[in-house]
């Protein structure tokens, strides 16, 4: 078989998956996951030669398979900075995404092959995380502009969910780094005078910005009923740092927003699925509170100590992300992130200090050669 007729094959038994759960709340079972994870960890191997490099470490080859999806060697989130993690030439990229360059050192890029996929996954987790009355809103949007930044994953998902969700009047507020305050409040109002619900996206940082000029002008405004806001980011990379209790209860004094109507969303360029937290989920972990994030049934998570053993639930370490849609980069990740597992999700907990490249196979040189 072609590598194009095993990705396409790939492509449609995991956008029917993804169908399954959005239309039927249908998730895979656990033998249903593996059998999946198994058949597209063999398909990188084949195809993805520095991945593929990087398992040979851990006596992995396409005929040589774990036998689960828990063995699958997970790659360290740093290998996207120093190589081109992809299972096809990637100049068939559909899409490409960049992070966002808030830690020192070349961005990560991802290669989307097939954008079925990112977009399938990113609108059936937004929706029902998102969107539980089903309401077409309003989107006005702290988020990089696609027009200005055409590689973040970010902007691009933002765009893609007020095409499919929204009413027509998207508006965008970050010119370049410039937060455009006069026109949010402009279009806000009009929200408001019209009695329109939004949804508001913005980076913690962003949001921060926006409650602090309000603060400042002492202006204050009530959003529409229904009205809700999605927070991503955090403040990773810059030097003022809101305790995320702050930051909400700042937001609902400037906007009217409660609380339990703002979601943090986890993601990163390097995933094509997300987390989104639930208000009331909260948990204590490591002497600290933090709601629970969960994933759609296609993205599912590891915790692993110093030698990469699994962690028991509610045991913090380096967080791996197993995702399935990332079949044309590469499906285990592991990030330096701080977490723990708990009840059908993950709590986070924040950059682990001094992360290093893990991993026994290869170092960023050998990724480059491979």
């Amino acid at each position: 078989m072609s590598r194009e007729r095993e990705a396409a094959d790939l492509d449609e038994r995991i956008l029917a998956t993804i169908d399954a759960w959005h239309r039927h709340g249908r998730s895979p079972s656990d033998a249903e996951f593996d059998d999946l994870a198994l058949a597209i960890f063999a398909h990188q191997l084949r195809y993805n030669a520095a991945y593929a490099a990087y398992c040979a470490g851990y006596g992995f080859s396409p005929n040589a398979l774990p036998a689960s999806w828990r063995a699958i060697p997970p790659l360290p989130a740093r290998a996207y900075k120093e190589a081109a993690i992809a299972a096809f030439p990637i100049e068939r990229a559909e899409l490409v995404f960049e992070s966002s360059g808030t830690t020192l050192g070349d961005p990560s890029r991802q290669y989307v092959e097939d954008r079925r996929l990112y977009d399938a996954a990113l609108l059936a987790a937004f929706e029902r995380a998102m969107l539980p009355e089903g309401e077409r809103l309003r989107y006005l949007l702290l988020v990089p502009n696609p027009a200005q930044r055409t590689h973040s994953s970010l902007g691009y998902m933002m765009g893609r969910v007020a095409a499919a969700f929204g009413d027509g009047e998207t508006g965008w507020y970050l010119d370049e780094d410039r937060l455009l305050v006069d026109a949010f409040m402009a279009d806000a109002g009009d929200a408001c005078d019209r009695e329109r619900p939004v949804c508001l996206a913005a980076t913690a940082f962003s949001l921060l910005h926006l409650v602090e000029t309000l603060e400042e002008r002492g202006a204050t405004m009530r959003l529409p009923a229904r009205s809700r806001i999605m927070e991503t980011g955090g403040f990773k990379g810059r030097t003022r740092v809101v305790a995320r209790d702050e930051l909400y209860a700042r937001v609902e004094r400037a906007l009217g927003v409660p609380s339990e109507r703002i979601i943090a969303e986890y993601g990163m360029s390097e995933l094509c699925s997300q987390y989104y937290d639930r208000p009331g989920s909260e948990r204590s972990i490591a002497g600290t509170t933090h709601r629970v994030k969960t994933a759609p049934p296609w993205l599912r998570a590891r915790a692993l100590d110093e030698r990469e053993r699994d962690l028991p639930p509610g045991s913090v370490g380096a967080l791996v992300h197993i995702d399935l849609a990332n079949r044309s980069s590469c499906l285990a990740l592991l990030t330096e992130d701080l977490g723990a597992l708990v009840d059908d999700g993950i709590v986070l907990l924040g950059r682990e200090s001094g992360a290093q490249l893990r991993g026994c196979s290869l170092d960023a040189e050998d990724l480059r050669r491979s």
